[in-house]
This record gives C-alpha cells, sequence and structure tokens, in this order.
C-alpha cells in the first residue's frame, strides 16, 4: 500500500513539475512515506529526519531550499508532535489526505508555516488520483482502504480509517489506463482486500471475486493477484475463483498471526485455529498449487510457551511458501499497549528465532519443489549483469533467467533448474513460442524513488 502511495504522490508532484531524483542533495522537496506497523516506526522517522536536515541545511548555505514533508501512518498518528520535536519539517500529511499535497504546499509557501493535514476528508482522494502511471508491468491497484476488525495490536483503523471499497467502474478506469502502458499484471490491495464490497454499475455491491472476473476480462491483463486478506472474509465465492479464474494467480497471502485461541481471542481476531485450518483445506481443495503465505506476531502480551507450540504446530500443519514473522511491538493507543503481561524482550526474541528457522525451512522446500517444473514467468526487470532479466513466477517467487531475444513486459515459457531460499533460476524453453511483446509505454528502466 505504502509504494502504491509513494507512487501516486510523485505523479501528484510532476504535475506541478517536480522530477524524481536519486540524489537527496538535489531534491527540492522531500517526502518520507511512513509506516506505522514495525516496531519503532516512529523513532526511525525521526532517525532518517536527522539525516534530511543535515542535507537541507547544506543545501542552505549554497542558497538553495528543501522543502520536507512526512506522510503516510507515522504523519497521522503523530501529527504535531513531529512538528515540535523535528522542525525541519514543513509538512505533515497523513495517508488520507495525500491527494491534496499540491494544495498543501501552496499554503506552506504562500504561509510559511509548517502545514499539518490529518483529518479524515469525506472526498474521494481517489478522483484527484486519476493519472495513474506505470513504471512496470506489474502494477498495484488500490481497491479497498481501511479497516472495522479493530485488532487488539493494530494501529491501522486509527491511521487509516474505516474500511472504504472503490466503485468497480473507477477501478476499472485505473486498469484501463494501466493496460494502455503495457501493464499484464494487477495486483488489487486493500487492508482487507477480500471484505471488498465497492458499487457495480449494475447499482449492485460487487464482491472481490466478481471484480477479479471483471478485470479478467480486459484484454491484455494476464495475471490478477490481491492482498492483504482478513481469514472471516474468505467467501465461497472467492475459493471457487482461485479454481474457476485462469488468471488469478496460484498466491494467498492469508495472516493468522497465532496459533493460540487464547492469544487470537484476545486479539480481537474473531477467528478459531480450527476455522484457519478447514478454511485453508478448502481453497487448497480448489486449487491444490496453491503458494500460501501468512503474518504470525510472537510474544504477544500473555504469551505462554503452550501458546507459542500451538503457533508451531500450526504452521507444521499448514506449510507456508514464505511468511512475515515480527516479535509483538506496543503500538500507542492500541487496546494490547495498556495489557498488563507483557512478554519479556529476550523471550519474544528465542520465539521468533525459533518460528523464523522452521519458516525458512519451508519456503526453502517450497522453492526446491519447482526445480524441473515450466512455468510462464512475466519479465518485469534487468538482472545484475548482462543478458539476465528477472521476472516473477505465478508463485510470486523472484525469477532470473538468462535469454536473449526477450525484454522487460514480455511473458516466456521457462523451466526451472535451481532454487535458493529467495529465487528461481530458469532456462527459456527453446520450443516455447509463448512470448509477448507488449513494450511498456513508460520508463522500462526507472523504477519508482
Amino acid at each position: 500500500m505504502n509504494v502504491y502511495d509513494a507512487e501516486r504522490m510523485a505523479e501528484l508532484m510532476g504535475d506541478e513539475g517536480f522530477e524524481l531524483t536519486e540524489d537527496m542533495t538535489d531534491a527540492d522537496m522531500v517526502i518520507l512515506n511512513t509506516c506505522h506497523i514495525r516496531e519503532k516506526a516512529a523513532e526511525k522517522v525521526y532517525s532518517e529526519l536527522g539525516r534530511v536536515r543535515k542535507s537541507k541545511e547544506n543545501r542552505t548555505e549554497t542558497g538553495k531550499n528543501t522543502i520536507v514533508a512526512v506522510a503516510g501512518c507515522v504523519a497521522q498518528a503523530e501529527g504535531e508532535e513531529i512538528i515540535r520535536r523535528a522542525p525541519v519539517v514543513d509538512m505533515v500529511v497523513g495517508p488520507q489526505s495525500y491527494q491534496n499535497l499540491p494544495e498543501l504546499l501552496g499554503e506552506f509557501n504562500t504561509s510559511g508555516k509548517p502545514v499539518i493535514e490529518t483529518e479524515f476528508p469525506e472526498e474521494d482522494k481517489f478522483k484527484k488520483l486519476a493519472g495513474i502511471t506505470a513504471s512496470s508491468p506489474s502494477s498495484f491497484v488500490t481497491v479497498q482502504e481501511g479497516c472495522d476488525k479493530f485488532c487488539t495490536f493494530c494501529v491501522v483503523p486509527y491511521t487509516r480509517g474505516g474500511e472504504y471499497s472503490r466503485p468497480v467502474a473507477d477501478i476499472l478506469e485505473d486498469a484501463k489506463r494501466l493496460v494502455d502502458q503495457g501493464v499484464k499484471e494487477l495486483t488489487l490491495l486493500g487492508q482487507n482486500v477480500n471484505a471488498y464490497h465497492g458499487k457495480g454499475q449494475d447499482g449492485k455491491d460487487h464482491s472481490l471475486a466478481a471484480l477479479l472476473e471483471t478485470l479478467s476480462e480486459l484484454n491484455g491483463i494476464e495475471r490478477l493477484r490481491f492482498t492483504t486478506s482478513h481469514p472471516n472474509d474468505m467467501q465461497d465465492d472467492l475459493i471457487d475463483a482461485h479454481r474457476d479464474n485462469p488468471k488469478l494467480m496460484p498466491y494467498l497471502h492469508l495472516p493468522f498471526q497465532s496459533g493460540s485461541n487464547r492469544i487470537l481471542k484476545a486479539m480481537n481476531r474473531r477467528h478459531t485455529r480450527e476455522h484457519y485450518i478447514k478454511l485453508v483445506a478448502r481453497i487448497r481443495e480448489a486449487r491444490p498449487d496453491l503458494a500460501l503465505s501468512t503474518d504470525i506476531i510472537v510474544g504477544f502480551p500473555g504469551e505462554t510457551d503452550q501458546d507459542f507450540e500451538d503457533t508451531m504446530d500450526l504452521v507444521d500443519r499448514i506449510g507456508y511458501a514464505s511468511a512475515y514473522s515480527f516479535k509483538y511491538s506496543s503500538r500507542p493507543g492500541t487496546p494490547a499497549a495498556e495489557h498488563e503481561q507483557q512478554v519479556d524482550e529476550e523471550v519474544k526474541k528465542q520465539r521468533l528465532a525459533l518460528l523464523q528457522k522452521r519458516l525458512t525451512s519451508q519456503q526453502k522446500s517450497f522453492n526446491e519443489s519447482k526445480v524441473g517444473q515450466q512455468m510462464t514467468v512475466l519479465l518485469e526487470k534487468n538482472g545484475r549483469h548482462e543478458g539476465q532479466l528477472i521476472g516473477r513466477s505465478p508463485y510470486l517467487q523472484s525469477v532470473h533467467v538468462e535469454v536473449e531475444h526477450a525484454k522487460i513486459g514480455d511473458m516466456i515459457d521457462v523451466t526451472i533448474e535451481g532454487a535458493t531460499l529467495n529465487s528461481l533460476k530458469a532456462v527459456i524453453n527453446p520450443s516455447s513460442s509463448k512470448v509477448t511483446t507488449n513494450e511498456l509505454k513508460t520508463l522500462e528502466s526507472n523504477q519508482p524513488a
């Protein structure tokens, strides 16, 4: 979501005459787009602002000014505190207000005083983001934002607001614009993307499965993905879509957070381990080759050794192609932050090490299971040396391939001949005729800053 937001901010400022630079000392404006999920997120922002301050001071000595903005969820959570602690900051803009960056910049240039915008405006921010552009043959489209679940560890409902689903017509407009630029793969984004219920052109609410079906009918779209999902919103039609929609890739990110029912209740997750196990079985029955990934938190307040063992047991029962695992970190303003039974930091560290060792083993095994298989790869970027291109497998793995007569944006059939923990090595099938060459009409080599 933050990558998507950063790209949209770059587009907005591009319309104001700005261009991206890789050198901060050359920047007339610096925007830090922030996330509040990770541990010590705010402190990392203030640390980075120290580096920005030095760059700004150096430019000031040469008669140049640098405007500094903090955007995203830390901006939303900290608000005026950012200006107080870091006077170098000129603008603080929350994730529901960044569409107004040009106007806020004008306000700052007029007044010379810090501008803070952390409200939740009623306007549809996406109406101001209509000029979406592609920098890769694989692109993100936000279809849903916010969350109504209120997990006790999570700040999203407070920083992103309640659940909102974009109308189908607006998403189609974005998708068509991206296809015209050569995009072949769309990843639909949302904090709870499978809770999507946007208005269709028929006036009725459409589910995520229905939206995926509509998008799959667009000429030029070869692949569809979505993230992130909540187990409670995994409806029957979406499970069926994994079986019936050939453009929906066999990959699903489905967080369970803890394998202990006691901890799940304390987290307000509203599902049980038994529900999760049965749900995964149904999904895998529909799509046996599905690659499953997840999010897991260890050391949640009150977590005992047995609770942790329940998590390890669930990992063993399910088996994951990849996973994101974290030590619990207190997020100010969330109910769990006030819990009296905080787990010792060293215990959390030990549990996370054990968990990640198990997950790493599963990821390595999943990648190795693909050796010898043939699959189609969408080439996304250049490799480290001449003649090498890097793409994505249907299972979201990074695939390195040596190929002469192909380029970024092509889809090629390959055979996997090697696997590491983080990527696959492949050779192009010599008899394959599946090479599509719809060239990107935007910058192929430039990645968004």
